[in-house]
């Protein structure tokens, strides 16, 4: 039996040893790889640059490079994959910019994106987040970049994409809007907060996506006894970042004082009776399909709590509805 035990972490061990190997070997065939084509894009844009493209080949020269290369060496040489590599070059010209945590996949989806500063926030975000290909396709797809932008200033808007966006505060926390498009949930359909948020927790590893990094799930429905009535609050996290509960409540229609009221009672409540020490103070995010601006300013005024107020929406926003204010930033 003893044997048995040490065979089976024998087993284990080997396994651990294996993984670790197989992990590290893409990793480095991935920079190997990364790296080569962008090397290619160089020979490419070096070739076009010294006049041979207008002088041989006109604006053929990715048409035929394109046969030359897939007849002498295979697949992977289509024209539009050396449009990719060739623009992959012109916008990464110093090598010591390329991220090793990136694969090419990701370089591709990122490409897509409409400006520098886009660029750079998503691949600082998908390093900091450590998104798959397709998490960064649903990320940017969602406009995530301008939805985080609109809440900045224009410095704001450039450290957003020099650095990503680092978990500082509870005000980083906040998305206006916050977009669940994966609950396909119809637009005109009349849905019920209890529908809203089975549908959250149906879904809760895409929900914590859109959430961002650092968000760990406790509970749904948490229980609060206080002065003999019981409450109880939609869904609880603690945030491994900002070491502290997070309580959400999903509201579906306009947020109001009272949703405000009773979320300040919950953090009093949490502060009193759930935190622990280390902890630092409960946040509340109250997350509905409107908000009166003018009734939320007035609503939260006196309130010393952390208590955030977001919209969300069950479609992917519209791009021309975000795009213009960074357009603006990069023309200033």
């Amino acid at each position: 039996m003893e044997l048995s035990s040490q065979y089976s972490e024998l087993v284990g061990s080997i396994g651990q040893l294996l993984s670790a190997g197989r992990q590290k070997a893409f990793q480095q065939v991935n920079t190997i790889l990364v790296h080569t084509y962008w090397e290619v894009g160089k020979y490419i844009v070096e070739f076009e640059q010294k006049g041979n493209e207008k002088a041989e080949y006109g604006t053929e020269l990715l048409n035929k490079l394109s046969k030359d290369l897939t007849f002498a060496y295979g697949k992977g040489f289509s024209r539009s994959n050396l449009f990719q590599i060739r623009q992959f070059y012109l916008t990464f010209p110093k090598v010591q910019t390329l991220s090793g945590k990136l694969t090419w996949s990701h370089y591709t989806e990122i490409l897509k994106a409409d400006n520098p500063l886009e660029i750079s926030f998503y691949i600082k975000q998908t390093e900091i987040e450590r998104w798959s290909v397709r998490e960064l396709k649903r990320q940017m797809k969602s406009m995530l970049f301008h939805r985080i932008a609109l809440s900045k200033d224009k410095e704001g808007v450039l450290k957003l994409s020099k650095e990503g966006n680092i978990i500082q505060n509870p005000q980083d926390l906040i998305k206006d809007p916050f977009v669940l498009e994966f609950l396909n949930i119809p637009e005109q359909y009349q849905y019920l907060e209890n529908e809203l948020e089975q549908n959250i927790i149906n879904n809760l590893q895409k929900f914590i996506l859109e959430l961002g990094k650092g968000f760990a799930f406790i509970g749904r429905q948490y229980r609060m006894s206080i002065g003999g009535k019981h409450f109880k609050v939609d869904l609880l996290f603690y945030h491994r970042i900002l070491k502290c509960f997070v309580l959400i409540d999903l509201k579906r229609g306009e947020i109001d004082h009272q949703d405000i009221g009773q979320m300040n009672l919950y953090l009093n409540y949490f502060k009193k009776e759930e935190a622990t020490e280390g902890d630092n103070e409960p946040i509340g995010i109250i997350l509905g399909a409107h908000k009166n601006h003018v009734l939320v300013e007035y609503a939260t005024a006196s309130i010393t709590n952390q208590v955030l107020l977001a919209k969300y929406q069950l479609h992917l926003p519209k791009k021309e509805e975000l795009q213009h204010f960074i357009e603006n930033i990069i023309q200033e």
